[in-house]
């Protein structure tokens, strides 16, 4: 978005932050549609759920358009991802122009991988957690089902604060979603429990967490968010024959052409995937089925 387009989009937030308008109160935004999907199974109907970034476009390089930004200042509340950089950029001005706002962090308290955008990406059970800040926090916190359980408290606490009245009505949501997760969590378990490799191949890394819950290997195309070199590729070939890699996957968002260079390369199957489907529990048993070589 050219820098004229945010300005103008930024000028219409604050107008919509301006706290003479009538606000719609009913309304909660989110930046990504998995969210949506926990924030919805939560609240029922007693909200209308809007979300920032829309399928097809990725939550790292995108900006909202001005009528995004301008239901976003006519919200009660913004749950953020936590980690993405561009929801840090702008969310301390819109707290400041419109205090009224609820700014809630859906990752707060999660447990973080860091390094995770770097080139042959080994997000596994041992991967860099809180303790190691050699790199920036992977954002991709929903790729785990042992995450989603704390990233939809987050949420339902908020919610609760935000209506106390029905608050019962929204613990008894929250009980179901996370017997849901966690049944999501035994299936995945089950399904890459004895699997031919236990590492990929993906473009963009966005599989860290679920990497780390189900002791895989994740190895990115992408290099530090850029297409990789000849020699790049070249090392990425030689270690995914090294290490029997037969699936490689891409986001719909993302480079096809050298994905399906490499995995004609060392005879593997290119799928392509979207973590940020609203279906959050089908998508993840679908890679964990593509992995398992089990998909239907």
């Amino acid at each position: 978005m050219s820098k004229y387009i945010f300005t103008l989009a930024f000028s219409l937030l604050l107008l919509a932050c301006n706290p003479s308008r009538e606000r719609e109160t009913n309304v909660l935004t989110v930046t990504i549609e998995p969210q949506r999907y926990f924030l919805e199974q939560i609240v029922g109907d007693k909200f209308q759920i809007n979300t920032l970034v829309p399928p097809g476009s990725s939550p790292e390089t995108y900006e909202p358009s001005p009528s995004a930004m301008i239901k976003l200042g006519n919200s009660r509340a913004y749950f953020k991802v936590g980690f993405l950089g561009y929801e840090n950029v702008w969310t301390g001005k819109l707290s400041e122009n419109n205090p009224h706002l609820r700014i809630v962090d859906c990752s707060s308290g999660i447990e973080r991988v860091y390094g995770g955008h770097g080139h042959h990406d080994h997000s596994h059970g041992d991967a860099h957690t809180d303790h190691d800040h050699s790199d920036a926090a992977d954002p991709h916190v929903w790729s785990s089902a042992k995450n989603a359980i704390r990233f939809s408290q987050n949420m339902l606490d908020a919610v609760v604060e935000l209506d106390a009245e029905n608050a019962d009505f929204y613990r008894v949501n929250f009980e179901k979603l996370t017997q849901k997760i966690t049944e999501t969590d035994s299936v995945l378990t089950r399904l890459l429990q004895d699997i031919p490799s236990r590492s990929f191949i993906v473009y963009h890394p966005a599989l860290a967490y679920f990497a780390r819950d189900y002791n895989l290997v994740q190895h990115s195309i992408e290099f530090e968010g850029k297409n990789p070199s000849p020699a790049q590729m070249k090392e990425l070939v030689d270690l995914a024959k090294t290490e029997n890699i037969k699936t490689v996957f891409v986001q719909q968002e993302f480079d096809i052409k050298n994905t399906e260079v490499i995995a004609k390369e060392i005879g593997a199957r290119s799928h392509t995937i979207n973590p940020l489907a609203y279906e959050w529990d089908e998508e993840l048993i679908r890679i964990a089925q593509i992995l398992a070589d089990q998909e239907k």
